[in-house]
């Protein structure tokens, strides 16, 4: 009998001995999934925290590339202004008064990858060449002042093309029945050909980015002598040039005269991120009809971007130097990565930023 209880003891024992065993090692390892779980949490955190980023850059244009600019000079009497094509391809478009208080523009295209129609086109003026130079662009006009004459055809300062005796590149078409001079056209493939393939000009520069971009917002809201700038009012004459701010694309509109200006082929508005005022001085040319604009020196202006605008110097050391904005402290202005427009106004006229 009492072998029997102590069989039964032995019995029960070994039982609570196995059931402690499998508790004990229950608990011993569970901790080890947990941490297992745990780390792999951790290492997926830490994979979703650290993704491969691509290097930012700015989109307007390659700032590394050492291809040369086109300089194109756009036709923009009152009349022709609703014919105007190609501007939103361009990267920066001067505004530039001439004689009879009109204006003109230039744009700059650079490693446009499509062939965009640019027009219609117009002569060149011996100061259009200064802010050709500035970016060692290759100047595209149809016909010049005798003065430009001179300088392209005897001196030479500048590669150029011009439709009076570069016949090839251009053609004509007058969808709104408008006099002759308003009907030239070119394209982006047609100038590269010529430039490149007939004429042999050289393909890359060192020389061709003129701003400082930020590939980010620039935001001068801060900054000495800020002003809210949701419209800027540049008359030139018989022309003026209005920009209106939209706070939701954070894009300037450009108008003429009253009117919304739109590409007259895509019926795209023309819109710009920047615009720079300068504000220069001149005189009437030897000949009493052609104006001599002070492209060189320094002088005022404004900067604005994103819905404000700011005061700022410029300065230009020779001719083929580039022009430099800087804020007043000195400081080269940045940018905001898009279109700019440079407003070269006459110190006779009036800049409205309201």
């Amino acid at each position: 009998m009492k072998r029997k209880i102590n069989m039964k003891k032995i019995l029960i024992f070994i039982s609570v001995l196995i059931v402690l065993i499998i508790v004990v090692l229950l608990l011993v390892l569970k901790p080890k999934n947990n941490n297992k779980q745990s780390k792999s949490k951790k290492d997926n955190k830490t994979v979703e925290k650290k993704p491969v980023v691509p290097k930012e850059k700015v989109d307007i244009i390659d700032i590394n590339s050492k291809s040369r600019p086109f300089a194109v000079v756009v036709n923009n009497t009152p009349v022709a202004v609703k014919v105007q094509e190609g501007l939103n391809k361009a990267y920066i478009v001067y505004e530039i008064p001439t004689e009879g208080s009109t204006s003109r523009l230039i744009a700059l295209f650079k490693d446009v990858n499509e062939d965009v129609t640019i027009g219609t086109i117009r002569s060149v003026r011996h100061n259009f060449i200064d802010y050709a130079l500035e970016s060692d662009a290759i100047l595209v006009g149809y016909g010049y002042s005798h003065y430009a004459e001179d300088q392209l055809n005897r001196q030479h300062v500048i590669d150029y093309m011009n439709g009076m005796i570069h016949s090839k590149p251009f053609w004509r078409s007058n969808p709104e029945h408008l006099a002759s001079e308003h009907t030239a056209y070119t394209s982006i493939n047609k100038i590269s050909d010529f430039a490149f393939n007939d004429k042999k000009y050289k393909k890359e520069s060192d020389n061709t980015i003129l701003l400082n971009y930020n590939v980010g917002e620039v935001d001068l809201s801060k900054m000495e002598g800020v002003k809210t700038a949701n419209t800027v009012t540049l008359p030139y004459g018989n022309i003026t040039t209005k920009f209106t701010y939209n706070p939701e694309t954070k894009m300037y509109t450009r108008i003429v005269n009253g009117n919304t200006t739109k590409d007259h082929k895509s019926k795209e508005e023309f819109v710009t991120k920047n615009v720079i005022v300068q504000k220069i001085t001149y005189n009437q040319s030897s000949d009493g009809y052609y104006w001599d604009l002070h492209t060189t020196g320094s002088g005022e202006g404004y900067f604005i971007t994103n819905g404000y605008a700011v005061p700022i110097k410029w300065s230009k050391s020779s001719r083929s130097a580039k022009t430099k904005y800087t804020y007043l402290d000195g400081k080269e202005i940045e940018v905001s990565d898009g279109r700019t427009y440079i407003e070269v106004q006459v110190t006779s006229r009036s800049t409205t930023i309201e």
